[in-house]
């Protein structure tokens, strides 16, 4: 049976790879990206189609109600808070956003929800990111969805449309020393969002239990 996709986040560098994944994948015939703005140049594909939301609750749950039974969830969505601006608007995006679409997944019977998590997630964390992301995979995993897949990539390497200097010279330095991250350092190594994508995809296609946690060397 043909399978639907759909594709939160498809803006960002894991989100890009995932359209270009999933679009090539024969077991798909439909993937629907969500976005704020409408992605160009993919018009011509039959595969494709876009929802614009700003993920109003009500509005998106109309536009997906009929989307989600036995659907395949990419959830890939995910900021800053220099670029979100407030801490408060950075957990909206990584937290309140993804737990909207893991709970319209859950309601209307999606197949699996597979998302993007962060390496060092924790709710104790002393760090807000990390205990953003902590509070996000807690968060799921007690919806009761059918499948949860969760991934935890170290550094993201790729093509951002925005420059950020710190991730750059992090990516520069990760990369030269990849070498020595051997054994139990394996997945502190840098990863790139295709790697991720590819990963996700993957994973898609796999029985097995109802929650997984993928670490960055196992994806």
């Amino acid at each position: 049976m043909k399978k639907t996709a759909i594709i939160a986040g498809a803006s960002g560098l894991v989100g890009r790879e995932l359209i270009s994944v999933l679009i090539a994948d024969p077991g798909y015939e439909k993937i629907i990206v969500l976005v704020r703005t409408p992605i160009e140049g993919r018009d011509s594909e039959s595969k494709f189609h876009q929802i614009v939301t700003d993920w109003n609750p009500e509005e998106l749950e109309e536009a997906l109600r009929g989307e989600l039974k036995q659907a395949d969830v990419f959830c890939a969505l995910g900021t800053t808070i220099k670029k979100a601006g407030t801490r408060e608007q950075f957990r909206q995006v990584d937290y309140e956003y993804p737990m909207l679409l893991g709970k319209l997944a859950k309601k209307y019977g999606a197949r699996q929800f597979l998302v993007v998590s962060a390496m060092g997630a924790k709710r104790d964390s002393k760090f807000f990111y990390s205990r953003v992301k902590g509070d996000l995979e807690h968060g799921l995993s007690g919806l009761g969805l059918r499948k949860l897949r969760i991934f935890r990539p170290s550094l993201l390497l790729g093509d951002r449309e925005e420059f950020r200097f710190g991730e750059k010279a992090g990516a520069v330095a990760a990369k030269a020393f990849s070498f020595l991250m051997a054994g139990g350092l394996r997945k502190y190594r840098p990863i790139t969002a295709q790697r991720v994508a590819a990963g996700m995809a993957e994973a898609a296609k796999q029985k097995g239990e109802s929650i997984r946690i993928y670490e960055s060397h196992q994806i």
